[in-house]
């Protein structure tokens, strides 16, 4: 028994005693495992959603007699490049901080954010060629899910764009705190869903428009 009548030094929660009170318990797993859990529950919750208009474009489609098909703005293709160059971009950042290159990690970094600023312009400009053509948002059925579908998908875009200029603007913070890391990676996680949910709306709105 050791003083406080804690048999064999333990802490009963898997850590040990040094003999001097510092009660060794594992620093930082459990948060980390709580901000991967939330970023999935976060995700899950948006493939929800996304399922949803899915469905809702299948019915009305299959039910409408005024359908007509909308033109798929040809920007959309190379907004698709620059996004996924952007998730390239981000796992060249990640890469750079896992072998301790400084100014990689925060170059690589601020180069997502732009190319995500770029992709959301691009968006913009696909809507303002729809428009140029006299299509809008309530023109007709197939036109209200393309500017819905785009929209949804670019303003969860913007959050995630919210997270990575954090991050870029507390590099040396993330480079001298190693906990401060899950943040990159939880945000990686979520930079790359969004990159796999785009090319999924792109070939639904290509079937379905």
């Amino acid at each position: 028994m050791t003083a406080g009548g804690r048999p064999g030094g333990g802490n009963g929660f898997g850590g040990s005693n040094d003999g001097g009170g510092n009660w060794d318990v594992t620093p930082w797993s459990v948060p980390a495992r709580a901000y991967h859990t939330g970023m999935w529950m976060g995700i899950a919750g948006i493939v929800m959603i996304f399922a949803a208009f899915t469905s809702a474009l299948v019915v009305r489609q299959g039910l409408s007699t005024d359908w007509v098909t909308t033109a798929i703005p040809r920007i959309l293709f190379l907004n698709t490049g620059v996004l996924g160059l952007s998730s390239l971009t981000l796992e060249l950042s990640r890469r750079s901080l896992r072998t301790r290159r400084d100014a990689a990690f925060a170059r690589w970094l601020y180069l997502t954010v732009a190319l995500g600023l770029l992709f959301v312009a691009g968006q913009l400009a696909a809507w303002k060629e729809l428009a140029s053509r006299g299509v809008y948002l309530s023109s007709n059925p197939s036109s209200s899910f393309f500017y819905l579908l785009t929209a949804a998908h670019g303003i969860h875009l913007l959050g995630g764009i919210v997270a990575l200029l954090t991050l870029a603007l507390r590099t040396q913070m993330i480079v001298a705190v190693p906990k401060k890391r899950v943040a990159v990676e939880v945000t990686a996680i979520y930079w790359h869903f969004m990159d796999a949910l785009w090319i999924y709306l792109v070939i639904l709105l290509l079937v379905r428009l």
